[in-house]
């Protein structure tokens, strides 16, 4: 569960939501709907404050992302969102061919004909759609091209955007379904199931706890759209039971997910000895609170029963059971987990520095060289000891290292870490996109070295105090990445630490060090920088 970054790597710093004010634009759609002649619009004059209603619950630049050519799209989202609404249809989806695309950024006035429009499910097609208020929506607006970044690691940006012609149909395919955590990473490995390349995304989220998300792709050899519908059906089938938002899984389940790890020792609290004292964190699904169990502070992150699914409660029991396999000074040590009743609650040992993330950027913090050498000691140390047990983290990042009272950094958050002797083949995306490795994003087979690159990002967070891409959405970071962005190397650090950064982030596994190696290193480097600190002139 990630307690800062929200709505899981989908999401964007948090932002405001106050009315939109773009009523030249509001009036613009209308009146093109209207000199198109299109029915809904004429047929009911009420739809001029409905259109309204549904652009004052996006932010602004939902607005400027209209196609005027194309305003029909308005009334097509709205369709697909009231579609959403209903658990049985999840996800809403809908596939056309783009005719002459050219990405918009690019072009003001790019010719992108219809072809064929299919909504899914079948049975949802035929349904008269009424229009349905939606909440306010929350823009995670990319806008990346393929090859838009060199070999060198080019930055995403405007300079770097580039207009090259097609050589294989383009289409574009919305989703709309309930967000929730790891959303994003889901529908690009839909795509990517079904051999699909990401060109461009606009991705929308409602407060309500919907998504809008629109991508165009390439990868589908045909301009027909109706193979390609099929194909995305038979896609989601495969992974049905994880988009409806709700819970399919019992109590029970949970129990004997972690009953199967029978060999440890009951890991079941006494609830009546447990005390919640105050909010510490929020996340999405979930809140961590400080708390007391059995005369001593402990953190107890509980679960929203209201969001529980089945994902989640998977993610549970796995963290539950992987809690108790660890145990090592920078590790969180494991207390408890309440799994008998609900709320669904693990208890660990307080942390009172918070994590990492917010001692760099809440409090902006830029750190000494002795205290980041230091701190990125401590991750490599309760690193080392995962790998040597055969345990794989999957989503190491600033957010889940926390300090202790001492300034100690431990490894937390095993909801996604998993055996390598589990066998089977590793789930593709499993992790945070701004510290994900490559082989990960690009659905390739990976191991212990995914670790090693997230580490990378971390190390450059601690050198530089930034949030990695900061300027870019998740889903756009991770795009460069696999195109080979890494962030910038600044030039006022140690050169034994950009060092470190550069062969931990290669594109290659096989060529990144091995934590072990990587202790080794940061050792030596603090015990130089010790022995500079004794001399006269040192610092």
């Amino acid at each position: 569960m990630d307690l800062v970054e929200g709505v899981g790597e989908s999401s964007s710093p948090p932002q405001s939501f106050g009315s939109f004010s773009g009523n030249e634009i509001v009036n613009d759609v209308y009146n093109r709907l209207v000199e198109i002649g299109n029915e809904e619009v004429i047929n009911h004059p009420e739809f001029r404050d409905q259109l309204e209603a549904h652009f004052n619950r996006f932010p602004a630049s939902y607005a400027l992302d209209i196609n005027m050519d194309r305003v029909e799209d308005v009334l097509l989202h709205q369709k697909l969102l009231v579609l959403a609404k209903d658990p049985v249809n999840r996800p809403v989806f809908h596939v056309r061919l783009l005719e002459n695309f050219w990405t918009r950024a690019d072009v003001d006035d790019c010719e992108q004909q219809e072809l064929t429009e299919v909504l899914a499910p079948s049975h949802a097609r035929d349904q008269e759609v009424g229009l349905e208020p939606c909440s306010q929506l929350e823009d995670l607006n990319l806008e990346v091209r393929r090859n838009s970044v060199d070999k060198e690691g080019e930055n995403l940006g405007e300079s770097s955007r580039r207009v090259d012609v097609p050589d294989m149909p383009i289409h574009e395919v919305i989703f709309s379904a309930i967000d929730k955590p790891k959303l994003l990473s889901q529908l690009s490995a839909l795509l990517s199931d079904i051999e699909l390349n990401i060109r461009e995304a606009h991705v929308f989220s409602t407060i309500d706890g919907y998504s809008l998300d629109i991508f165009v792709v390439d990868g589908w050899p045909f301009q027909e759209t109706i193979a390609l519908h099929e194909a995305m059906e038979k896609a989601i089938s495969r992974s049905e039971g994880s988009w409806s938002g709700s819970s399919s899984h019992s109590i029970s389940a949970i129990q004997k997910a972690i009953a199967t790890q029978a060999h440890f020792v009951d890991a079941e609290i006494d609830k009546t000895s447990l005390k919640i004292g105050e909010k510490i964190a929020s996340g999405s699904c979930g809140d961590l609170y400080h708390g007391e169990y059995l005369g001593q502070d402990v953190a107890v992150k509980i679960l929203r029963s209201e969001h529980l699914n089945e994902t989640l409660e998977d993610e549970f029991a796995h963290e539950v059971a992987m809690l108790r396999e660890v145990q090592h000074a920078n590790i969180v040590r494991f207390i408890g987990a309440c799994t008998k009743q609900r709320p669904l609650c693990i208890i660990t040992e307080y942390m009172p520095g918070g994590s990492l993330y917010e001692y760099l950027h809440k409090n902006h913090k830029i750190l000494m060289l002795r205290e980041l050498v230091k701190f990125a000691i401590d991750v490599c140390k309760g690193m080392e000891y995962l790998h040597n047990s055969s345990i794989i983290h999957r989503d190491l990042k600033t957010a889940n290292l926390l300090l202790d009272s001492q300034n100690v950094v431990k490894v937390a958050d095993f909801g996604v870490a998993r055996f390598l002797t589990q066998g089977g083949v590793m789930t593709a995306e499993t992790g945070t996109y701004r510290w994900m490795a490559p082989e990960v994003i690009n659905h390739q087979q990976y191991d212990q070295k995914a670790d090693v690159f997230s580490f990378a990002i971390v190390l450059w967070e601690l050198v530089t105090a930034k949030v990695p891409y900061e300027n870019m959405t998740p889903l756009q970071a991770a795009l460069g990445v696999r195109q080979g962005l890494r962030p910038d190397l600044p030039n006022h650090t140690h050169p034994k630490l950009k060092e470190l950064m550069q062969r931990c982030w290669e594109f290659d596994p096989g060529n990144r060090l091995s934590f072990s190696q990587i202790r080794v290193e940061l050792e030596g480097l603090l015990l130089e920088i010790q022995d500079e600190a004794k001399t006269p002139n040192g610092s």
